[in-house]
């Protein structure tokens, strides 16, 4: 099969030049590398050979299949060289004058209906592209570090990029076994504009002192199923790189409250604690090893007492039956006896609204997260009110550890940590399909695949259901009165017609 592009150049040549140029080269382009730097592109085409050889040895590639990669490898020793190329991909430094010039340079070399493609992750698509004499042959080409392992690649259009270049790029993307996902040139494309959820609100909930950062990281992982929780990313990323990506989006989009920095990864980045790579980030680490606190113990209650159920809890039926099998005594009066433990499971709100609300005993009043079905999660979430008796939340914690699920018990807070998170998540993700940047199914490929997420953003927004959803987003801005938690329209008419987030429209 012919490769879709004849000749690729590659300028730059680190870690994302060198992973492309391999990609390219397996999928049958003659590949030319080039970097400003002496003896880069010749350690870049070393280390493919290496790459390669490796992989013959793992039986992952032939030794014939390796000699004809090998072979397809070039030096260009001036950018001039690159002039048969039919496909040209930068990855040098994110800096738009750099990336203008290098456009404009190549522009005059290679033949006009060359493809010029840049790999930026935070750039305007648009803006490299508007000193060009031929804007329309440029488009965004975005893949994720390491190349070979990382199996999305974003496919942007400027304003004035051709939709034959885009598609050229997409079906490239295919040659190389790579799944490709179309964007429109907004800020952080799709990934790194769908991420912005997960980190920014598990932020806001350690400012506001409602957990530590383990507890944080234990409960998303447990409830989600996320691989890393937020400050375990964080510190694998490092701020000095995810911080600027938090505060340039958050610029780009004028400050629009949903993308809101925080004052906390300032500091830190400030102080140089910037996470794994320095040994110290939102955890100390020994050899590369973090040092997670251990778990508070459960609590050696001498006499449980008994438990009342708020009639407006979230899944009551499920708590009922999951305080059966724990063998709770429950109360099933109109009210609760002057003795019981008092649960209530908001969606969205906080136990203090709700005992206010309610005229419930604030005293003896414990919170429960039951946005999911307890057969599905790891770990279980109570949350006390600044009322709460000592007693009390400590009956309610060894009540729910009894047949040893793990148990969170932290701080009142509006919609516990898993549900302020993910209604973020999801309608960031909404706002996306809102503002047409791709299809819901890109979306949630792109995601799911870029940042390893149990599911795409839509699929878990249509696992909880989009209108628990909007239930948790309302009530976020009833506890909190802030702009960031404003439902998108895209999911307001989805909830309110009971339509899948997931559902493509006509």
């Amino acid at each position: 099969m012919q490769p879709i592009f004849q000749n690729t150049g590659l300028v730059g040549t680190g870690a994302m030049g060198r992973g492309i140029a391999q990609m390219a080269a397996q999928a049958g382009s003659q590949v030319w590398l080039f970097d400003v730097q002496p003896g880069a592109a010749l350690a870049a085409r070393d280390a493919l050979h290496a790459t390669w050889q490796t992989l013959v040895t793992k039986n992952k590639m032939t030794a014939e299949q390796m000699q004809a990669c090998v072979d397809r490898l070039q030096l260009a020793s001036a950018l001039s060289d690159l002039a048969p190329c039919d496909l040209v991909v930068e990855a040098i430094v994110e800096r738009l004058d750099v990336k203008q010039r290098l456009f404009a340079e190549l522009e005059d070399i290679v033949g006009p209906e060359a493809v010029l493609a840049t790999n930026t992750s935070s750039l305007s698509i648009t803006a490299i592209a508007a000193p060009l004499k031929r804007p329309a042959q440029l488009a965004g080409f975005h893949f994720f570090n390491p190349v070979p392992l990382m199996r999305v690649v974003e496919v942007i259009a400027g304003l004035k990029t051709s939709a034959k270049v885009c598609q050229q790029l997409t079906e490239f993307t295919r040659r190389f076994g790579h799944t490709p996902v179309t964007a429109q040139d907004t800020p952080g494309f799709i990934v790194n504009h769908a991420g912005r959820g997960y980190g920014t609100e598990a932020l806001r909930v350690v400012g506001e002192r409602v957990a530590d950062f383990a507890t944080i990281d234990r409960i998303l992982k447990d409830q989600m199923g996320f691989r890393l929780g937020p400050f375990e990313l964080m510190d694998l990323t490092a701020l000095d790189v995810s911080h600027p990506v938090m505060e340039s989006i958050y610029h780009q989009y004028f400050e629009e409250p949903r993308y809101r920095p925080s004052v906390i990864t300032a500091q830190r980045l400030a102080g140089g604690v910037v996470g794994k790579k320095v040994g110290e980030g939102f955890y100390a680490y020994d050899k590369g090893v973090a040092q997670v606190p251990a778990e508070p113990a459960v609590p050696v209650v001498a006499e449980m007492p008994p438990v009342w159920v708020s009639p407006k809890a979230a899944r009551r039926a499920e708590l009922y039956q999951l305080l059966k099998d724990l063998g709770a005594q429950i109360e099933t009066a109109a009210a609760p006896s002057s003795a019981a433990l008092i649960l209530v499971a908001p969606l969205g709100l906080d136990v203090t609204t709700l005992a206010a609300v309610e005229r419930l005993d604030a005293t003896r009043t414990v919170g429960i997260d039951m946005m999911l079905d307890d057969a599905s999660v790891k770990r279980r979430v109570l949350a006390t009110n600044p009322a709460t008796r000592p007693d009390m939340a400590q009956a309610a914690h060894a009540l729910f550890a009894r047949d040893g699920k793990a148990v969170s018990v932290i701080r009142d807070s509006g919609g516990f940590i898993t549900q302020r998170v993910v209604a973020t998540i999801v309608n960031i993700a909404a706002d996306m399909c809102q503002q047409g940047i791709c299809s819901p199914a890109d979306l949630d490929v792109a995601v799911t695949l870029g940042l390893g997420y149990p599911m795409g953003p839509l699929a878990m927004g249509d696992r909880i259901g989009p209108t628990n959803m909007l239930e948790i987003l309302f009530n976020l801005q009833t506890v909190y009165g802030d702009p960031r938690y404003r439902p998108s329209p895209w999911l307001r008419r989805r909830g309110a017609l009971g339509l899948s987030l997931t559902h493509e429209e006509a």
